[in-house]
């Protein structure tokens, strides 16, 4: 996998989409190898209720796992990808209920973050995938 812009991307949304927690941690491990890190995040409930959560939980977790550094620049560069992804999103999920995963990737200057989410709409659910892409300083 490339470590451009793209192949962060590739990876983000490939952590976003794991199934289960011992799927992510293998793609995570396979992705470190490459020198790719990266980490995920769960989230639920009604959309625009949530979206400070959802936002909230990405910086926790990019910063929990080193993605980036504890300063506002790189804090900053997760927010506006993550509220970036969001507003992608935002048509087909205002006022309903979603469930899904944010997943961050990071390799030198390269920051990705993917979502994936279920709409609930009734018993018929919908699927989404938003991605953004920042440049930050290197680690």
């Amino acid at each position: 996998m490339e470590k451009t812009s793209i192949g962060v991307g590739r990876a983000a949304l490939h952590v976003a989409i794991s199934e289960s927690r011992a799927e992510e941690m293998a793609l995570r491990k396979e992705f470190e190898a490459l020198g790719i890190r990266s980490c995920a995040v769960d989230f639920g409930g009604t959309f625009t209720e949530i979206i400070p959560k959802i936002i909230e939980r990405a910086v926790v977790a990019a910063d929990r796992q080193e993605l980036i550094q504890d300063n506002h620049v790189s804090k900053g560069a997760v927010v506006g990808a993550t509220a970036q992804a969001l507003e992608q999103l935002k048509n087909k999920c205002v006022g309903l209920n979603v469930g899904g995963k944010v997943g961050i990737a990071r390799s030198q200057e390269h920051l990705s973050v993917a979502i994936y989410l279920g709409v609930g709409v009734l018993h018929l659910d919908e699927i989404a995938v938003a991605m953004a892409h920042r440049a930050v300083p290197n680690l």
